[in-house]
């Protein structure tokens, strides 16, 4: 018997679906993907020195004593008198200035707290609590 050999094809792997399945993935990225731009503003502000504040006038510092005590640059103060001289720098000098906070460790976090609402009402910026450094372990 005379059997026909069929030629035999060589295997091949069909790429159709994977680059309809790539062509789909990069759609959905490119469509779900937002560019925004933001327009960068180029700005030279002028300069002046009459309205400098010294630098010793730069900073508030109020001491706050484990009983509750207030002081304003080592004068002794209550909270009224306070909150009326921070309200006495005006909105745009206390931006620039620091509310520096001194308060003892053991003091009432709730008097803390109220130091700092009185700053922040006042205007004031910038808020700094002070600490002391740990002493290094050896």
């Amino acid at each position: 018997m005379g059997f026909r050999r069929r030629r035999r094809e060589e295997p091949r792997v069909d790429l159709t679906s994977m680059v309809d399945v790539v062509f789909l993935l990069l759609i959905f990225f490119m469509i779900s993907t937002t560019f925004v731009e933001t327009p960068g503003l180029s700005i030279k502000l002028p300069t002046a020195g009459a309205g400098a504040v010294p630098k010793e006038q730069r900073e508030v510092k109020i001491y706050l004593s484990q009983e509750g005590e207030l002081f304003l640059h080592k004068e002794p103060i209550t909270f009224e008198e306070l909150a009326t001289q921070l309200d006495g720098f005006g909105k745009e000098l206390a931006k620039e200035m620091t509310f520096l906070l001194l308060a003892d460790e053991q003091a009432r976090h709730g008097k803390v707290v109220e130091l700092m609402d009185a700053a922040r009402s006042a205007g004031f910026g910038k808020l700094a609590i002070a600490t002391e450094n740990r002493p290094q372990r050896p």
